[in-house]
């Protein structure tokens, strides 16, 4: 059987989080507001009206373009894109075509597979803005329209045919997501569709270097969604190679409760969309000053700063990876490792399996923690110096979360810190012996696996304020006797 490889593109439309629309002052993101409730003249279309461009909308954009290593275009235009859909009001989307914003940009994914590690370079043809259109529903026998998003502003990017499977599709989109987050443009809420891509697929011999008839994949709103509907389409476009039919140019629907793909409608070309220049909107100028004051705004990205904490602190590659998914999570990191003074994995370890499970229960972001880096760091020495032990340490992280008060305080006001007193553990271990004698009989009969029993008995008689290994050793002493 030929061996095929898929030839995979993605267009993405992204959500910007402005406070306002992109050409009038209606709110953006009216995800949980009623049908056609936040709506104007301006952004349905009316008679008689002109749009206003959102100064945030071209910065927050050009910030996305530099992240993405795009080349900002001094100049550039809107035009009016014509379709006619029931929830496009205006009949045409304002949106950029030849002259957008940005240009020549990628995106470095790293993949991981059984065979290898490598980093698939993502390239993108262009991004450019654009107005969103609304929402059709189907619903008792009626089609519903609601023109709520019409006008919420809109990145769109376009990769090159650089993909080569549903994986590494899902991966573009996870990092895409993280960068968003990261520099602060969008929420990237698939499910509030912040964040929605279209997958153009199709398939030729591996090695070959031409492009066949390829395939649209339409508004595909989740990660599970993007990679399982190109997997099924990669496999029907190999059967029908394999049967000798031809792959036609479709638009598909991915139907995710059912997992299958429907034909929507023969592919649009851009002849299609009869472009012309917006006549009702000024070019956009950003010059070199307005470029560097952007470029200068941009934070440490996610990848340089996962290869800074490798070389820097020397935090595993794992950890890295964990830590640097989430921009606030990374700089919580650094924080409490500069102030802990000590191992990196140490600070690592207590974020990745204590503070992400607060952060997770509680559904905040880790800048949000009445806890703080300073108290994180402060309970890991203290825990490091015996002063209280791991549990107790866990234990106390959830109090200060809870109660915003310092783990100094806690522990003073609750009695947390380690019984060290030699005499007093002693006294404990040897009430623990003297309530359990056919224990104690069975360990001086060669049951040694007992004495973490007797451990544990000795930390719930004290109530955890043990140091465990102090106990054990006397313990050891006494049945030794």
């Amino acid at each position: 059987m030929p061996d095929y490889e898929a030839v995979i593109g993605l267009e993405t439309h992204i959500q910007l989080n402005t406070v306002t629309k992109i050409f009038c002052s209606c709110k953006a993101d009216s995800w949980f507001d009623p049908p056609n409730s936040n709506i104007c003249p301006v952004c349905t279309g009316l008679p008689g009206v002109l749009p206003v461009l959102n100064k945030s909308v071209v910065e927050k954009a050009a910030l996305l373009a530099v992240a993405m290593h795009a080349e900002i275009q001094p100049v550039s235009f809107f035009d009016r894109k014509n379709y006619f859909y029931p929830d496009l009001p205006k009949g045409y989307q304002i949106s950029q075509y030849d002259k957008p914003l940005a240009q020549d940009g990628y995106l470095d994914v790293p993949i991981s597979s059984l065979d290898q590690d490598y980093i698939r370079r993502v390239h993108i043809n262009k991004l450019h803005i654009e107005e969103d259109a609304g929402k059709t529903k189907n619903e008792n026998g009626q089609r519903l329209i609601d023109f709520n998003r019409c006008g919420v502003p809109l990145v769109e990017m376009v990769t090159g045919p650089d993909l080569r499977s549903a994986e590494e599709a899902a991966q573009y989109i996870i990092r895409l997501r993280q960068l968003l987050r990261w520099i602060g443009v969008s929420e990237a809420d698939m499910e509030r569709a912040h964040l929605r891509c279209d997958a153009n697929v199709s398939i030729r011999p591996r090695g070959a270097t031409y492009l066949n008839p390829k395939t649209e994949i339409k508004n595909v709103n989740s990660i599970t969604s993007v990679r399982d509907s190109i997997e099924k389409e990669i496999d029907r476009q190999k059967k029908e190679v394999l049967a000798g039919r031809r792959i036609e140019s479709w638009t598909l629907e991915w139907d995710e409760e059912a997992g299958i793909l429907r034909k929507m409608r023969s592919k649009e070309t851009e002849a299609d969309y009869r472009y012309f220049r917006e006549p009702d909107l000024l070019p956009v100028y950003i010059d070199e000053e307005k470029r560097n004051s952007i470029i200068a705004s941009l934070p440490e990205l996610p990848s340089e700063r996962r290869v800074r904490f490798i070389e820097q602190f020397g935090l595993p590659e794992y950890d890295a990876d964990i830590i640097t998914s989430d921009r606030e999570l990374s700089e919580y990191f650094e924080t409490a490792l500069v102030e802990y003074k000590g191992d990196s994995k140490r600070v690592s370890n207590w974020i990745i399996n204590d503070v992400q499970r607060l952060i997770n229960e509680r559904g905040i972001s880790a800048g949000k923690l009445k806890i703080s880096p300073v108290d994180l760091s402060r309970i890991i020495r203290l825990v490091d110096t015996n002063s209280i032990n791991t549990s107790t340490g866990k234990l106390l992280l959830e109090k200060v979360e809870v109660s915003g008060v310092s783990p100094d305080e806690i522990i003073q006001s609750e009695g947390l810190a380690l019984v060290s007193d030699q005499a007093a553990i002693k006294k404990i271990c040897l009430a623990v012996l003297s309530e359990n004698p056919d224990q104690v009989e069975s360990y001086k009969n060669g049951k040694l696996t007992l004495i973490g029993w007797f451990v544990g008995q000795v930390m719930r008689k004290s109530g955890g304020k043990v140091d465990p290994q102090a106990a054990k050793e006397i313990l050891e002493e006494l049945l030794s006797i």
